[in-house]
């Protein structure tokens, strides 16, 4: 599983408090113009002013540094707007012109973030479990927001399926998704080349391929490698929304089996490698095995975007493409890749 520092700043912050320092937490609220942070990017910072994370990547940094510290001693949470002209941009670490707001809030003092709010928030990242938290910016009240009877419900549901976090009125809801994962089956060359480009992306990667020869530690030197049956191995891994799984063996008796567990579960992509002749008899069997329309209709086939796609790493770049696509509009069907044989 991934463990990009960057993507942990609730954890370090309250794995610092647990070592007996004081931390706050900042978070962009609030972006116009151009920002290279989006909304919800969160720095932490202990009170010996160590820091992990990033708001916006220059000398807007040091300030909120500053401004924690300051919460740290007098316990009131702020917020900072920063705005600069296109002239001054780069010099506070934005592209260009534009305005930021960056919410700065103590950890465990005065009016800040109670510790057992952010020990809730980490158990829930670890459980994988999609999360909102909210902040009331005049009121300073917060919670994680719950099941339907909560007010903010309707808005956090939003939130969290766009992947988004913004301001609701005077709340600021905080999404915390559990982190994207691949799932791929079938330990072939294509695998090769799209195991780390979607690392890159920000996916955890594992690969299922009961073929201990082609899934070797020597053919993918660091990738997570499963060498169960397919469907077992999915069983397993409990593919949730947050979950893509491509097939690419081409072989039925490893691609199907994948493919019949995908269609039931909560994946937001199922993209299955395979000529337009392929994948009519892929669809002949799902038929006769009792899918329905609507769920055949799910796969992706021929797989990845149509980008003239030849070489294998070109095929992984037309996949991640597709993924992408998929996981931030989901709205639209994307049109898929000419036959791969």
């Amino acid at each position: 599983m991934s463990d990009a520092r960057h993507d942990r700043i609730p954890e370090a912050a309250l794995e610092w408090h647990r070592a007996g320092k004081p931390v706050a937490l900042a978070t962009v609220v609030e972006t116009w113009g151009s920002a290279p942070r989006p909304v919800g990017s969160q720095l932490a910072i202990s009170g010996e002013a160590e820091m992990t994370g990033s708001v916006s990547g220059g000398c807007v940094e040091g300030a909120v540094i500053a401004e924690a510290l300051e919460a740290l001693e007098d316990g009131v949470p702020r917020i900072l707007s920063f705005g600069v002209s296109d002239e001054d941009a780069f010099a506070v670490g934005l592209a260009c012109g534009g305005t930021i707001r960056v919410l700065v809030e103590p950890v465990g003092v005065g009016r800040g973030l109670p510790v057992a709010l952010l020990e809730d928030l980490v158990a829930a990242r670890a459980a994988r479990r999609p999360v909102v938290y909210a902040v009331n910016t005049e009121s300073w009240e917060r919670r994680l927001v719950g099941g339907a009877g909560d007010p903010l419900a309707g808005a956090a549901a939003e939130a969290l399926r766009s992947d988004r976090s913004g301001l609701a009125g005077p709340w600021f809801l905080g999404v915390h998704n559990p982190p994207l994962r691949l799932v791929v089956v079938g330990a072939v060359h294509i695998a090769q080349a799209l195991a780390p480009m979607a690392r890159l992306a920000g996916y955890d990667v594992t690969l299922i391929d009961p073929r201990e020869a082609f899934a070797s530690a020597a053919r993918f030197p660091g990738e997570r490698i499963v060498h169960d049956w397919p469907d077992d191995a999915l069983t397993a891994l409990a593919p949730d929304q947050r979950t893509a799984i491509v097939t690419l063996t081409h072989d039925p008796k490893l691609d199907d089996p994948a493919i019949r567990f995908a269609l039931r579960s909560d994946c937001f992509y199922l993209g299955c490698l395979g000529s337009t002749r392929t994948h009519a008899k892929r669809v002949a069997r799902l038929r006769e095995a009792g899918f329905s329309e609507a769920e055949i209709a799910r796969i992706h086939a021929p797989v990845g975007l149509d980008i003239g796609a030849r070489s294998p790493a070109e095929i992984a770049i037309a996949i991640l493409a597709q993924m992408t696509e998929r996981l931030r509009r989901p709205e639209t069907r994307p049109v898929a890749a000419p036959a791969v044989a």
